[in-house]
C-alpha cells in the first residue's frame, strides 16, 4: 500500500503545497529549521512555505498530522518534489536533511573529519541539551512545582553549557573556537543552529548574569550567532502565529521578504 500524506483533514495549505513545506511555531525546535531555511534562501534562493501552527491547541496530535509525524513533536519538513510526498520529522534529521540543498558546503563540510565533528555536536545538543533544558522549562511552568526536578534539570542545563564553553575555550586544544565544528577557529554550520535556538533562551531558563558570566566564550558565541541576519528572521515576527489563531499560512517567505 502507498504512503498517503495527505487526508481529508489535512489543512489546504499543507496538502495543496509543492515544493518544501515547513509546519511548525516558533518555538527553539522550530526556530531550529526556520532559521536554517533562510539561511540557505541568503545563499541559494531556496524557497518554501509554511504552515504555523499552535501547540497549546493540541493541533499537532490530529489525525492529518501524526500521519505526517507519529511524535506529534513540531516541526515537520515535508518535501513536496518526492514522489509520494516524504515527511521529515525531529529536528536534527530535518537539519541533514535540507544539507543536500548545500551543495557548496556553506553550513556543513566536505572533509569527512570535520562533518563528524558537526555531528557529533549536532546530536550532542539533540540529545544531551535541549532535554535538559526543555524539562527546566517545563517544570519551571508546571503548576504543581517540584523543587528536585527543577533543580535537577537546572543544575543538568548549566552542565550542557558548561561542556559548549569548555570546547569553545579550547582548554584542552590550545585552540579557542568562534564556532562548533570545524577546523580552526571553525565555522558556522548547522551544529550552531540547533544549539543555539535553545541556549539563547538561557536568561528565560532562569539563569543569572552572574552564573553565564562563568561561560564567556558561550556568551561570545551566543552573541556572534545572533548577529546573522538569516537568524533573525528566523526567530523574527514572520513565524509568530497571529493571536487567537490555530492555523495560519505565510506562504512563500521568500516572496513575503521582497515585498
Amino acid at each position: 500500500m502507498t504512503f498517503q500524506a495527505y487526508d481529508d483533514g489535512t489543512p489546504a495549505d499543507v496538502k495543496n503545497a509543492t515544493g518544501l513545506h515547513l509546519v511548525t511555531e516558533s518555538t527553539p525546535n522550530g526556530q531550529k529549521v526556520q532559521i536554517f531555511l533562510e539561511e540557505l534562501a541568503d545563499v541559494y534562493g531556496t524557497t518554501w512555505t509554511t504552515t504555523l501552527i499552535d501547540t497549546a491547541t493540541n493541533e499537532q496530535k490530529k489525525d492529518w498530522f501524526l500521519r505526517l509525524n507519529p511524535n506529534g513533536r513540531i516541526p515537520i519538513l515535508i518535501d513536496n518534489t518526492q514522489s509520494p510526498p516524504f515527511p521529515v520529522m525531529e529536528t536534527s534529521a530535518e537539519l541533514i536533511y535540507l544539507l543536500k540543498l548545500d551543495k557548496d558546503h556553506h553550513f556543513g563540510f566536505e572533509d569527512e573529519r570535520e562533518q563528524s565533528e558537526l555531528l557529533q555536536w549536532l546530536f550532542f545538543w539533540h540529545g544531551s541539551g535541549a532535554p535538559y533544558q526543555g524539562n527546566l522549562g517545563f517544570f519551571r511552568r508546571a503548576q504543581e512545582q517540584s523543587t528536585f526536578a527543577i533543580n535537577r534539570f537546572r543544575k543538568e542545563t548549566y552542565r550542557v553549557f558548561g561542556v559548549l564553553e569548555l570546547h569553545l575555550s579550547g582548554k584542552y586544544t590550545g585552540q579557542p573556537k568562534e564556532f562548533l565544528a570545524g577546523n580552526g577557529r571553525g565555522k558556522f554550520s548547522v551544529a550552531d543552529i540547533g544549539t543555539w535556538a535553545w541556549v539563547k533562551n538561557w536568561r528565560g531558563s532562569g539563569y543569572t548574569d552572574e552564573e553565564m558570566a562563568q561561560y564567556p566564550h558561550l556568551l561570545k558565541w551566543v552573541g556572534k550567532v545572533a548577529e546573522r541576519p538569516a537568524v533573525q528572521r528566523g526567530i523574527g515576527e514572520k513565524y509568530k502565529l497571529v493571536e487567537g489563531a490555530q492555523i495560519g499560512s505565510i506562504g512563500s517567505l521568500r516572496t513575503l521578504d521582497k515585498v
